[in-house]
């Protein structure tokens, strides 16, 4: 009998050049999928560049609207504002969150009216505002964030942003039931149609310096390892990360988020098959600083290695993600366009 080769499978056949790998390429990232988190600070003063995150810059207002403009124009839909809150109108109980004048209302009106097809997403926490550094009340003794205080002063400042015109609100306190509680109050407002995006999954990372730098929480703490374990999540704890997440969505969450999102691939992919609602995951500063750092040494390609990191991101199953490399990406796609005709 005679010998018949079995046949060879021959996977290579689909990467064969670059035509073909396009072709066949399953998951993309688009500037629509972005959304670039911004610094506003006040006063009419230039950017000023936030030392740990190259390329990052604190914007005044002004600056701010032709930075949303430029973002705009590349694609991108979607902005997370984030203030830089002078010391001096800090105190322990956040009160200037809910000043009708404060920065960051300020800041979406003028995007707003300058941009309005551009989505706005705000912060909702207290830590920009508190002369600790935490992200709501202390309890008497000041051994602990006072959670349904917090909750309460969160609801009030949701609503405050919704009528300046944020599209969402984005609560990243991880305080119990503040996703009902801001819902309730939108709900009463009468502002039905602003969204909120839940910081579902936030987890008690060291890879948040660089951002408590950029908006002064570091300072205001005096450091950049304030402990947060009382409300983030351990970083150790899958099941409960999806339980959290699951609760938010069930408690009226239009959009959930994991953060950070590189060192938490299983946990977006987990929520991802989980939950219906659009996922959003955010590379943090630590993320960005770390690619930026490691390119400065010659250690890696920073263009490659940002791309990298954004598909294996999108891959694991987010729609959306918070990335200061917005802006970068987005040019570097219409320029791809562009050359590609």
């Amino acid at each position: 009998m005679q010998n018949v080769p079995l046949p060879v499978v021959r996977p290579r056949r689909l990467r064969r050049n670059a035509a073909i790998r396009d072709l066949v390429q399953e998951t993309r990232v688009v500037a629509a999928d972005l959304i670039a988190p911004l610094f506003v600070k006040e006063g009419d003063g230039p950017p000023e560049p936030v030392g740990s995150m190259p390329g990052v810059q604190r914007l005044s207002v002004a600056d701010l609207v032709a930075e949303c403009r430029a973002l705009h124009g590349l694609g991108v839909r979607g902005v997370a504002l984030f203030p830089v809150t002078p010391a001096s109108a800090k105190d322990p109980a956040g009160t200037e969150a809910l000043s009708p004048g404060c920065l960051v209302l300020r800041a979406v009106r003028a995007v707003k009216s300058a941009v309005p097809g551009l989505v706005l997403f705000t912060d909702i926490a207290l830590d920009p505002y508190t002369s600790h550094g935490h992200d709501g009340i202390l309890t008497a003794d000041g051994s602990d964030v006072d959670n349904d205080a917090t909750v309460g002063v969160l609801a009030k400042m949701a609503v405050l942003h919704a009528r300046a015109g944020a599209d969402f609100v984005a609560p990243s306190d991880m305080m119990d039931g503040r996703v009902a509680a801001i819902r309730a109050a939108l709900d009463a407002a009468g502002r039905t149609q602003t969204g909120i995006l839940a910081y579902a999954a936030k987890f008690a990372s060291a890879y948040y310096g660089p951002f408590r730098e950029a908006v002064g929480s570091a300072r205001a703490a005096g450091t950049t390892a304030l402990d947060k374990r009382t409300y983030q999540l351990n970083p150790a704890n899958r099941r409960e990360a999806l339980a959290d997440a699951l609760l938010d969505e069930s408690e009226g969450a239009d959009m959930l988020m994991v953060k950070p999102a590189g060192p938490y691939l299983d946990i977006i992919r987990d929520l991802r098959e989980a939950s219906s609602l659009p996922l959003a995951a955010y590379q943090v500063s630590g993320e960005y600083a770390q690619l930026h750092a490691a390119a400065e040494k010659g250690w890696l390609d920073l263009v490659r290695t940002r791309d990298e990191s954004l598909l294996a991101i999108k891959r694991a199953g987010a729609d959306l993600i918070l990335t200061y490399f917005a802006k970068d990406v987005a040019k570097a796609l219409a320029e791809e366009t562009v050359a590609g005709g």
